[in-house]
């Protein structure tokens, strides 16, 4: 007798009831992968893409808004804050390089995020890694209307060195809100894998001085990106305290990545919930391989009693069982993994073009072996008790 093979003909006679438990605990796999591992990967992506910056410093408002708008690129600005602000933080001796960022215009729906070419130049967005522009291109000069194109924005429109634009207002693509300016591309960066790939970087003057923009960005800009010098340990407890405890015009986002952090750390209690229903799903699927195997109990006691009677031992009976509930909960394991896959990759692209944040699915993390476990100690567990009642089926009374 071979085991493995009774098994598989005992999943195949029951081939609708089967699938649908398979199902459902493939189901319950991709829901805990997803709050796990998509979640967990998701956190330090954000954390990892904060740009390379210690702070940043805006108007009066939400911290995470203000991060959110200067570094992430996807919210609104909470206001304006003076070019002498700017002027006065970088002049600070905590600060070894800071960098305007003005916002308010869009190219068919990518922002137009305007800063100093130093930035593109100089600055460092991960260790040792500064940006770098694909081959025939340069960074455009402060006072003209040039733009350099991030690399996913550059695919999204189809624009290359050569190319001409003019700007929306706002941060929305208003087809009658058209400004007049008409700009060049000069360059395109290379891709970066942070939100930097997906807007138009154009000079802070240009923002400043678009047609149609109030008076007051003329000499204003939204945020300002901070980088401190490495001796200068107590900097961000300083300036918190001066902008944040003291002052009442600007707030300082400091460290820059633990405003998105805290967010997710807001959305536990969804996280808790997400997890508890998949785990919810895993025991009623569970509960549907106990019941079937059990009530087929009933119907296969002749077929248990003539395999004892042709020598099989109890334990390989047990084992019979036991292999027929964990090749159900395999099947759903594995489906499960395929669905997580395909799910996963489709957020992650999502998430990719609206944040500019990658990250990869199949990162190492603990859920790829606590949730196989888990799900396989289930289906252990569910089988326990039809294997048991196959162990005690009496030879002689089944086989008359």
């Amino acid at each position: 007798m071979n085991p493995f093979r009774i098994a598989a003909k005992g999943i195949l006679s029951r081939a609708v009831s089967s699938s649908v438990t398979a199902a459902s605990i493939a189901l319950s796999v991709c829901l805990l992968l997803l709050v796990w591992a998509f979640k967990a990967e998701a956190e330090r992506s954000f954390a990892s893409a904060d740009g390379g910056f210690d702070a940043v410093l805006g108007p009066r408002g939400s911290k995470l808004q203000i991060v959110l708008n200067a570094l992430y690129h996807i919210d609104d600005s909470p206001g304006l804050m003076g070019w002498s602000d700017y002027e006065q933080i970088k002049a600070s001796r905590a600060v070894s390089a800071a960098y305007p960022i003005a916002v308010g215009d869009n190219y068919l729906g990518v922002r137009l995020v305007g800063t100093v070419p130093e930035y593109l130049a100089d600055h460092k967005y991960r260790e040792g890694v500064g940006f770098e522009l694909e081959e025939g291109g340069r960074l455009f000069t402060g006072e003209k209307l040039e733009a350099v194109v991030g690399s996913q924005a550059a695919k999204r429109l189809g624009l290359g060195i050569g190319d001409t634009f003019q700007p929306y207002h706002g941060l929305i693509y208003d087809p009658q809100a058209k400004h007049q300016e008409i700009y060049s591309v000069v360059g395109v960066l290379g891709a970066t894998g942070t939100p930097a790939d997906r807007v138009i970087w154009i000079p802070v003057a240009g923002i400043q001085n678009m047609s149609g923009h109030a008076a007051a960005a003329a000499e204003s800009v939204n945020a300002v990106l901070l980088k401190f010098h490495e001796g200068a340990r107590t900097a961000g407890f300083q300036l918190d305290m001066l902008y944040n405890r003291r002052g009442d015009r600007l707030t300082l986002a400091w460290p820059a990545s633990q405003s998105v952090l805290r967010l997710f750390e807001k959305l536990s209690w969804f996280d808790l919930a997400l997890r508890s229903i998949a785990a919810l799903v895993a025991v009623i699927a569970a509960a549907g391989v106990t019941a079937t195997l059990y009530n087929s109990m009933n119907e296969r006691k002749r077929d248990i009693a003539v395999w004892r009677a042709l020598g099989a031992r109890r334990r390989v009976v047990f084992g019979i069982i036991t292999l027929e509930s964990m090749g159900i909960v395999l099947a759903g394991l594995v489906a499960g993994f395929v669905l997580y896959l395909v799910v996963g990759y489709a957020a992650a692209g999502l998430l990719r073009e609206r944040s500019g944040v990658v990250f990869s699915v199949l990162a190492p993390n603990s859920a790829f072996w606590g949730v196989p476990l888990g799900v396989l100690g289930i289906g252990f567990l569910a089988g326990l008790a039809p294997a048991i009642k196959a162990y005690t089926v009496n030879v002689t009374k089944d086989l008359v």
